[in-house]
């Protein structure tokens, strides 16, 4: 049997960056993965271009996060300065995008992984090695044998990259319901006709939740940054577990279309134009409004004639309009799962020492990355996570 001082499981970022931390003051690490090489999820973040972190201030970074009083300790022990100096260090620069998302200036995810995997010279990788079982006394599919371990095994997304629902049974640690995260949306409508177009700074709400961003229609519902994050706010308000149920849905979201305009401005904008441009049909009027190509989908959506000229649509046909420019609505009837991009849930942090990233239960067992019921929206705020917490677990672990 093999021992070792620290065994690492999961080759993604929070398990790579955990075995670079801990083979820094030990000399006895190794890594396992299931795949036959590391970071496959990993490849694919940020569309294969690996949008690595987020620039914001540490303090305003923080508040993004749910869990930012949990997340404190982490961040500011490895900051974003530390970590792109890992890549800069090795001639790897990045840029600066919208809202402070960092990417390599080269926006390939696979040069950041080539240079993560370059830092780990000292740590024993081992390959195609699942692991379907944890002793009380640290000894892994009866095979190797280690005084601390770290678990890093990601969440539930992306299957056919490795992760697996499995892995949350392979600890006795409490968990919280595991359900989808950043995930695009299955709607009742056919939007097969308008697949590819982009709504611009809409704000889409679901209940008390509203999102500012983009909404792309793909040929079986809604994506783009605003439907992805409001996601999060729909799928921890349905009552279901993945690793009991599925989620049962029955609900509605709306998109504000004119978000400068209150239902006040255009009623007077509208008395005002329906008068001076009276001629003007409205489908050609709405352009000053919406998108071209998306103009014939809502006017069939909102039961309108494109063809009738301003001065001839009545009133009722004119709170119809303003109803609809203000709350367009779809009926979601599924997640897009296979598309899911993070897990929410995971191992509750209540037993999880934040300082540290060691459980309170079990000693010498530390827990990084998607694992942990820790998630953040699209912008490089998930990678965030798994970077810190995989740092300070495996710093943590090679000090203790």
């Amino acid at each position: 049997m093999e021992e070792y001082e620290i065994a690492i499981i999961g080759g993604g970022p929070a398990g790579i960056m955990a075995a670079i931390a801990a083979s820094q003051n030990s000399s006895s690490v190794v890594l396992l993965e299931k795949n036959s090489s590391l970071g496959r999820k990993f490849l694919l973040t940020g569309g294969g271009r690996c949008n690595i972190t987020n620039q914001k201030p540490i303090k305003k970074l923080l508040n993004i996060y749910p869990q930012k009083n949990f997340l404190k300790h982490s961040f500011f022990t490895f900051t974003n300065e530390m970590l792109l100096s890992l890549f800069q260090d090795k001639g790897l620069n990045f840029i600066e995008e919208d809202e402070g998302r960092i990417f390599p200036m080269s926006e390939k995810s696979s040069d950041v992984l080539d240079i993560l995997t370059d830092y780990l010279d000292d740590v024993v990788i081992t390959y195609n090695f699942e692991v379907s079982s944890i002793t009380d006394d640290f000894i892994i599919n009866d095979k190797i044998k280690a005084d601390k371990i770290i678990l890093a095994t990601g969440g539930i997304t992306y299957p056919q990259t490795g992760c697996n629902i499995k892995n949350y049974s392979l600890t006795s640690q409490p968990l919280t319901d595991i359900k989808y995260g950043l995930v695009p949306l299955i709607t009742k409508e056919d939007l097969s006709d308008i697949a590819g177009i982009t709504l611009y700074d809409v704000v889409i709400s679901y209940k008390k939740s509203k999102v500012k961003g983009n909404v792309l229609f793909s040929h079986v519902g809604l994506t783009g940054p605003g439907i992805i994050n409001l996601s999060n706010e729909i799928s921890q308000g349905l009552d279901y577990n993945l690793l009991e149920n599925d989620p049962d849905f029955d609900i509605e979201i709306a998109i504000d279309l004119c978000p400068d305009f209150t239902r006040e401005d255009l009623k007077e904008k509208f008395t005002n134009d329906f008068q001076l441009k009276g001629k003007t049909m409205l489908k050609n009027y709405l352009k000053l409004f919406l998108t071209n190509n998306f103009i014939d989908f809502f006017l069939a959506q909102s039961d309108l004639d494109g063809e009738i000229q301003l001065s001839k649509i009545n009133k009722k046909s004119k709170n119809r309009l303003i109803e609809n420019l203000k709350r367009f609505a779809f009926e979601i009837t599924d997640f897009n799962r296979d598309l899911s991009k993070v897990t929410i849930g995971g191992v509750d942090l209540d037993n999880i020492n934040p300082k540290t990233m060691e459980s309170t239960l079990i000693p010498n067992l530390y827990f990084a990355g998607e694992v942990l019921d820790l998630h953040g929206p699209t912008g490089g705020y998930n990678l965030k996570i798994a970077f810190s917490t995989g740092y300070l677990a495996g710093l943590s672990a090679s000090e203790k």
